[in-house]
């Protein structure tokens, strides 16, 4: 049986499974929109080495965060039968080679940022601390959403700063859409481990102030992004394309609180994952096209 786990444990299928490569799809759009906010609405120089570095940093980050997540939380997703099945916890992966794993994408994320400029290479540091620090909150803070959010949320101001190497106000307002959207998100996505997490003394927003009440404040951060995004495109002066998008983006926003209450929770994968990530490609498709257009 360990040769078999040693053999799986190589297997480039595990690790992306690991890391969920496929939720990329929530921060990599808002990147994209970062980014092109730079190269087309301030007039900074492209260039395909900077898009290209960008993306690596993207990708090399958060799968350094997402690993280091499973590695931290093995022996709790271990005690929890919807997390049990997990690459670490099941011994497809060994908790050795996930760290080794996380160090490497830490260190190329960092290289990323050092072939970028001077203030992404300082700044790196920060935000692996950011995205990599979330794995321990929930064991002392119930705000442990927000720091996931504020994550995510360097995104769009990480990929601008790649370009410009200076703060603007536009990129900084779509980190705050990120942060209350993905805050947002993640109390619906907890309220299923709510009882295990209060058996096992972890913090979340369901345990704090339970089930009803944490869809309440979901409502209200996603009510917070939503004033976020008409307030870009009033500010920015954005046109049709952008509202669209928009519009889109909100009506999905809410429609995922449509599909889960306190007492059923059956669809939150379809209000997590898919919702979440249709609207997050859907806005960004339709702020390229106000950019380009």
């Amino acid at each position: 049986m360990k040769n078999e786990h040693l053999k799986e444990d190589s297997g480039l299928a595990s690790y992306l499974s690991l890391i969920k490569f496929s939720h990329t799809i929530f921060a990599l759009p808002f990147a994209l929109i970062g980014f092109f906010l730079a190269t087309r609405f301030f007039n900074y120089e492209f260039a395909w080495s900077k898009l290209i570095l960008v993306l690596l940093c993207m990708v090399f980050a958060r799968s350094a965060a997402m690993a280091f997540n499973r590695y931290a939380d093995r022996d709790i997703d271990a005690k929890n039968d919807r997390t049990a099945v997990r690459e670490i916890p099941a011994g497809v992966i060994q908790p050795a080679s996930a760290l080794r794993f996380v160090i490497l994408n830490s260190v190329l994320f960092m290289l990323c940022a050092y072939l970028i400029n001077p203030l992404c290479f300082f700044l790196s540091p920060v935000a692996l601390l950011i995205i990599l620090g979330y794995s321990y909150t929930k064991r002392f803070t119930a705000l442990c959403h927000f720091v996931l959010g504020l994550g995510l949320a360097l995104a769009p101001v990480g990929a601008f700063l790649a370009v410009s190497a200076k703060f603007e106000w536009l990129p900084v307002l779509f980190g705050f859409v990120v942060l209350f959207w993905v805050s947002g998100f993640d109390i619906i996505y907890a309220m299923q481990d709510e009882s295990f997490d209060k058996a096992e003394q972890l913090k979340s927003v369901p345990t704090w102030l339970g089930g009803q009440q944490a869809l309440r404040l979901s409502s209200i951060l996603h009510l917070f992004c939503a004033t976020i995004i008409l307030a870009i495109g009033v500010g920015a002066g954005f046109g049709l394309f952008y509202w669209i998008g928009a519009l889109i983006f909100i009506a999905l926003l809410f429609y995922q609180h449509s599909l889960v209450t306190a007492k059923d929770l059956s669809r939150v994968n379809i209000a997590f994952f898919t919702t979440n990530g249709v609207a997050s490609v859907v806005l960004a498709v339709f702020m390229l096209l106000e950019l380009f257009v």
